[in-house]
């Protein structure tokens, strides 16, 4: 069950409560750095204690078929700005960004813990009309991150497409998607909110 509270909802599970922030960003494309500085702001203005806050899909880039130009690697800039503001701020943070690894990329989402350590996933089901699956490299596997008392399934837009894949054998308690949406796209969804 959750609650919409400005921008942040709650998560009650018996006796357990996690406060979830979620930010959204102007598009600024192709240029990481003024994407960790927009959101640096933002997770600095949240004024009362957050234990998990989500980024969208590829947030330091946009939803991008150029992943030369913002590459980078699980121990490069973002990943070092994410540790640290996970550790400043006692809270999780979870998006997803191009990250290359043994000469393929991926559309990876990261989940990164208050003490600086994390998991990953990468997006399972590539978006074709894009031609992501032409430049990115498929994920084979989900992971499900245990994080005050929750299960959470963490995955990626377009892996929404494919219920098979999200159904709940693991046992989570939570399935999360981050996604990079058009605005046009968004219009089946407003009727939920």
């Amino acid at each position: 069950m959750y609650f919409n509270i400005s921008n942040c909802f709650y998560l009650y599970k018996k006796q357990t409560i996690v406060k979830v922030t979620l930010i959204q960003a102007p598009l600024v494309w192709e240029n990481p750095q003024s994407k960790r500085d927009y959101f640096e702001v933002k997770i600095l203005e949240i004024t009362s204690a957050v234990n998990l806050i989500v980024l969208p899909e590829m947030f330091t880039s946009g939803f991008t078929m150029n992943p030369e130009r913002v590459v980078e690697a699980m121990d490069g800039v973002t990943m070092l700005w994410l540790q640290a503001l996970t550790k400043a701020n006692n809270c999780a943070i979870t998006g997803s960004l191009v990250i290359k690894e043994e000469g393929n990329y991926y559309n990876r989402l990261v989940f990164v813990f208050p003490s600086g350590d994390l998991q990953f996933y990468d997006k399972r089901h590539l978006f074709s009309l894009a031609g992501e699956d032409k430049v990115y490299t498929s994920g084979n596997q989900k992971i499900v991150v245990n994080y005050l008392g929750w299960k959470i399934c963490p995955l990626i837009c377009y892996d929404l497409r494919f219920p098979v894949f999200s159904s709940n054998h693991e046992d989570y308690d939570l399935l999360l998607y981050v996604d990079s949406w058009a605005k046009i796209r968004n219009n089946g969804f407003t009727g939920a909110n």
